[in-house]
């Protein structure tokens, strides 16, 4: 399933590899495009309702949210192939951003199941929260451009006129005992970042049945270097102004109502905030080849390499193929000289 117009991949060079990589001997595909918002999730529910094994999603991570909330407590698994601009469950599950060897994923199709959350009863894969990373979001939904750059410029923009608030939480089996904080963001992650290698909660994991809660205090606006390298190089939690706790249920009650996000997508809410982990919910197919080895940092110029190439990738494919015409040219009229 394809959508042409999310992220900020050319996915016609995934497109033009799919009858090449795919292993048809045991794979029988086809090739569906969605035509609004909204036609991912009713395609996925009716694969689902047909008994269709895997839906692979070709696109950024409103396309795959959309595609896993159909797939909840199915027998059809989620399939990745990232092509948006964040690539949040795609990073986390070590999909590989190279489409040939995300490809490779789906041939080889190793499945497992996974949890998912729920924040005010919508599902959500990544993370999901309230305050400034909820903010930003709302933000970066109405830019006119996409990517890291684009998160990264909204974020630093609009972190100067952001203002944390007072929050009290309620975790499940603590008998009503209410936290107190004041906090610039709180985050609730099934997975370890919300996209781009930024890791909000480096050591979530998607089979333990619990989600890990960042909250954030505020701090001085010279303390935002190291924060943005702890998001990037998995230490967040080393940090003094960030407090976490992990739980199955949690209540967030605020002052005002507002945004909240979930999986980066804004929508406004009340005071009464409910996040629920759900356990084993969703079948993916994921990387079994995946290593963890290599350093987020590294990650990250491996990940920009691969963003670049496979933007750019079918205009070299075009590239290589009119140079070969003009060599065939040239030596039919070598040969008749």
């Amino acid at each position: 399933m394809v959508n042409p117009i999310s992220g900020t991949n050319n996915k016609k060079y995934v497109i033009n590899a799919l009858p090449r990589i795919l292993d048809s001997s045991v794979i029988d595909w086809k090739l569906v495009y969605t035509e609004y918002p909204g036609h991912a999730a009713q395609i996925a529910k009716s694969a689902a309702q047909d008994g269709v094994d895997v839906v692979v999603a070709i696109g950024g991570d409103g396309t795959v949210n959309e595609v896993a909330r159909s797939l909840t407590h199915t027998q059809t698994a989620l399939g990745i192939i990232p092509c948006g601009s964040g690539n949040g469950l795609a990073r986390h599950l070590m999909i590989p951003l190279d489409p040939i060897k995300a490809l490779r994923t789906i041939n080889e199709c190793v499945i497992e199941d996974l949890d998912y959350g729920l924040i005010n009863g919508i599902p959500f894969f990544c993370t999901c929260g309230v305050g400034f990373d909820a903010f930003v979001s709302s933000k970066f939904a109405s830019a006119g451009k996409r990517g890291l750059f684009t998160y990264l410029e909204n974020t630093l923009r609009e972190g100067l006129k952001y203002k944390p608030e007072k929050y009290e939480i309620e975790v499940d089996g603590l008998d009503g005992e209410k936290t107190h904080y004041d906090a610039l963001l709180i985050a609730c992650a099934n997975a370890s970042q919300y996209g781009n290698n930024v890791y909000i909660a480096p050591s979530a994991s998607m089979n333990d049945g619990l989600m890990d809660v960042t909250i954030m205090e505020p701090f001085p606006i010279y303390e935002a270097p190291q924060v943005v390298l702890q998001l990037l190089n998995k230490t967040i939690t080393n940090n003094s102004r960030i407090k976490t706790l992990k739980c199955k249920k949690l209540r967030i009650y605020r002052e005002n109502p507002g945004v909240i996000h979930f999986d980066g997508d804004p929508v406004m809410a009340g005071k009464d905030i409910a996040v629920e982990l759900i356990n084993n919910g969703l079948k993916v197919v994921i990387n079994s080849q995946a290593s963890q080895s290599t350093s987020p940092l590294l990650r990250i110029f491996a990940d920009f390499y691969n963003d670049v190439y496979n933007t750019v990738g079918d205009d070299l494919l075009q590239v290589n193929r009119s140079i070969r015409s003009i060599n065939k040219d040239l030596l039919r009229k070598l040969k008749r000289m």
